[in-house]
């Protein structure tokens, strides 16, 4: 028994140095695939041209400039690309579109990204997303719920939480799973020879304690019916 437990230890050992081998190879001399998301080539740039829609249902929305400490943090060749949503009643809601190039380090671990702004992850799930179009699919994403506590002027500690959603997705494939993300990236490589082109989208919204799940299910709708017009469904163009 404990030889068997060995020589699987020094399997998962060698798959792994042949991934890290295969994914420092692919960075040197990168034969990229296609995005997952709709991207046009920008002329005489490493990053392409990605957007969010514009209006979803019953919201609008207004591009955000990319921040100064996404410019300097992310590769060069990465595309980025946010809106701030919001509706008639006041229900707002943020989507963020992460498109790497030949660095994998573009797309980031989430926990890692919502520790950096000092949110706490109170509760993580999978909810399943109808998508529609042309060819409507079943989409899982990862949804979590998240708080923080501020301090206000007066001295007084305040509670406040929101709800993150977001997924992994390349061309014909998606993840809701940053491991699997980075599995997949790792045996297509090793059987291709091709570094597949991930896009990390994410959406957030604040909320008052307690009204998580609300916010969750008018989230759910307005993402599963901006999807169809960025992202290619599963299976490739």
């Amino acid at each position: 028994m404990k030889n068997n437990k060995w020589l699987l230890f020094l399997v998962a050992l060698a798959l792994m140095a042949c991934a890290a081998g295969a994914l420092a190879r692919l960075k040197t001399h990168p034969r990229l695939g296609q995005p997952g998301v709709k991207a046009a080539p920008i002329l005489g740039s490493l990053q392409m041209k990605i957007d969010l829609p514009e209006r979803v249902l019953d919201c609008d929305s207004t591009n955000v400039p990319e921040p100064d400490v996404v410019l300097g943090y992310l590769p060069p060749d990465t595309s980025y690309t946010e809106r701030h949503y919001q509706a008639p009643d006041g229900f707002d809601m943020s989507g963020t579109l992460i498109l790497m190039g030949a660095d994998r380090t573009s797309i980031h671990n989430a926990d890692y990204c919502l520790a950096g702004q000092g949110l706490n992850t109170d509760e993580k799930k999978i909810v399943t997303l109808s998508i529609g179009g042309a060819r409507p699919y079943q989409m899982p994403v990862a949804e979590w719920k998240v708080s923080r506590t501020v301090q206000l002027a007066d001295g007084q500690n305040v509670k406040i939480s929101g709800v993150y959603v977001f997924w992994f997705v390349a061309d014909g494939v998606q993840t809701p799973d940053h491991f699997q993300m980075m599995k997949r990236m790792a045996l297509h490589s090793l059987r291709t020879g091709e570094m597949q082109r991930w896009a990390y989208v994410s959406y957030f919204s604040l909320c008052e304690p307690g009204r998580e799940d609300a916010t969750s299910a008018r989230m759910e709708k307005l993402i599963a019916a901006s999807v169809p017009e960025f992202q290619q469904p599963p299976g490739g163009r």
